[in-house]
């Protein structure tokens, strides 16, 4: 099924001003496996549940032509109303069934949208608009593993947004905890031999082969790579936008607007009480640890 939740006109304008865009630490980590799989030049990327287009604006200076899909209208307005290249176009859709001739696209790419779509009918499309040797890249961020650090109170900043998430755990679909497993069913269920997921890795996961490559549990070939952690500036604001942009938060306000209100005016308020300041606009520092699931068309 298609899942339909960040359509809401007030939603988007949310997504737009509190979502991250993917950093370029992991841009270029799915460019340089391109350029190793497929080759230059890079035609045409189209970025599934591209949402307000953060990551399609990111990707738009490598290639020719870039197309944002997304099932909301709402999303796709704000992502037209924020200036960017020329060479980015968006089009309602779902990834699904991709408006896209046979082999046609050099990318497929999802930023913290892959864990929304029907497995099976997402990995039939891409296997039929991919060119050979074409690409897909399927990237988020780890939750469990956010971190804030503000002087020395960092712990106690942490425990906070983990009270949050569990406040807003009933309000959770099974979808999102997909993305604390790094799309490992998604991943086992892509049908191209040459694949790989880079996330963080335990080493009693990951064994060494004869040939210096290294496989998982399973026996599959995989790649030893490490976590891809992020660590940025966010005000205090912002970082309670963020939240407010979450599917679950959108659930919890829809049963009870009051109360989610409520749960962002308190959670403003504790942050600046333990870090013991005034103002939202206080910076802290956040360390994300994100990942991506990475595939390619066999030739």
């Amino acid at each position: 099924m298609t899942y339909r939740l960040f359509e809401g006109k007030e939603h988007a304008s949310t997504y737009q001003k509190y979502r991250f865009t993917p950093p370029e630490e992991l841009k270029n980590i799915i460019l340089q496996y391109l350029d190793e799989k497929k080759g230059r030049p890079h035609g045409l990327a189209v970025d599934l549940g591209c949402g307000t287009g953060q990551n399609s604006r990111l990707l738009a200076p490598h290639f020719r032509e870039v197309v944002g899909v997304d099932i909301s209208e709402c999303q796709l307005e704000e992502a037209r109303a924020v200036a960017g290249p020329s060479n980015i176009t968006y089009r309602k859709g779902t990834a699904e069934e991709l408006s896209f001739p046979d082999c046609s696209v050099d990318l497929l790419t999802a930023a913290s949208a892959a864990h929304w779509f029907d497995q099976s009918r997402f990995l039939a499309e891409a296997a039929r608009v991919l060119k050979p040797r074409g690409c897909v890249a399927l990237l988020g961020f780890s939750d469990p593993s956010t971190s804030l650090r503000y002087q020395g109170c960092g712990d106690r900043l942490d425990r906070l947004f983990q009270e949050v998430k569990q406040t807003l755990l009933p309000y959770t679909s099974t979808r999102v905890t997909l993305t604390e497993g790094k799309l490992e069913e998604l991943y086992s269920a892509i049908p191209f031999p040459d694949k790989e997921r880079q996330a963080p890795h335990k080493p009693t996961r990951t064994y060494a082969t004869a040939n210096g490559s290294t496989q998982n549990k399973h026996g599959e070939a995989t790649a030893l790579i490490e976590r891809v952690p992020v660590t940025s500036s966010i005000s205090v604001r912002n970082l309670v936008g963020f939240i407010e942009s979450f599917s679950m938060f959108q659930g919890y306000k829809k049963k009870d607007p009051t109360a989610a209100g409520e749960l962002l005016l308190n959670t403003e308020k504790r942050f600046l009480e333990e870090m013991g300041v005034e103002s939202p606009d206080t910076e802290v520092e956040q360390q994300l640890e994100y990942f991506c699931v990475l595939a390619s068309k066999p030739g």
